[in-house]
């Protein structure tokens, strides 16, 4: 079970499950992975605590998102592993600046130095797109939707941060265009705790289904490697 159930009351799971919410989807035959925002604006440097983080990049989650990468850097190793197709998104380097406030703010801005880096352990290969985006959903305005019909994708496995926003939207629009849609729960993480287990629960009702690292692990080695489908 995954940690974040455990502050949901049993109540809300009752009510939903009564009146036909969290019904599961199957996973595709050919699956995407989003990583979403994964960089050291919304990190920090790793050993910093929250105070530290925040005083470097205000937008930073701090030491929740460093516990988190082993499990973000697992996930994105195994899509490589099956030869299918991965993709990064982060801040837009010279747009409108969506960081921290992803609906509000409308002032033209480049990132700061450094925001836009990749933690070592999960950074890009030069084979893999990095998408840069200006606002909370990774299909916004993007390339990302015709990128995905053109690789026959069915399935997308999102993780980063922040749970309760770009990975959210990202995962709304990505149901809202038709793909069997997994968050993966170990996978991400939020600077709210609570916001954090109140999205996974309210996405897993209506519009992913959140699954551990483990599950969707399991799910992808039942089907064929992307390599080997593709020959």
């Amino acid at each position: 079970m995954g940690e974040w159930r455990k502050h949901i009351p049993a109540s809300e799971f009752a009510i939903y499950d009564r009146t036909g919410f969290s019904a599961r989807t199957a996973m595709g035959e050919r699956t995407a992975l989003i990583v979403v925002d994964t960089t050291l604006g919304f990190t920090g440097s790793e050993g910093l605590s929250f105070e530290q983080a925040v005083a470097e990049f205000r937008t930073a989650a701090g030491p929740v998102a460093w516990r988190t990468m082993p499990a973000i850097a697992q996930l994105v190793a195994h899509f490589r592993a099956r030869g299918a197709p991965i993709v990064f998104t982060c801040s837009s380097d010279d747009d409108v600046r969506f960081t921290g406030n992803a609906t509000k703010s409308n002032r033209r801005t480049a990132p700061p130095p450094r925001f836009n880096d990749f933690p070592a352990a999960i950074a890009p290969l030069e084979s893999e797109w990095v998408l840069q985006k200006t606002k909370a959903s990774a299909f916004f305005q993007t390339p990302l939707l015709q990128y995905l019909v053109q690789n026959r994708v069915d399935t997308l496995v999102l993780c980063g941060v922040s749970t309760s926003g770009c990975v959210r939207a990202s995962a709304v629009d990505a149901f809202s265009n038709g793909f069997a849609t997994f968050v993966a729960e170990d996978c991400c993480f939020d600077r709210s705790f609570f916001a954090h287990c109140a999205n996974l629960f309210d996405m897993d009702a209506k519009y992913a289904n959140v699954a551990s690292l483990k599950e969707i692990l399991a799910l992808l080695d039942a089907r064929p490697a992307a390599r080997a489908a593709a020959e």
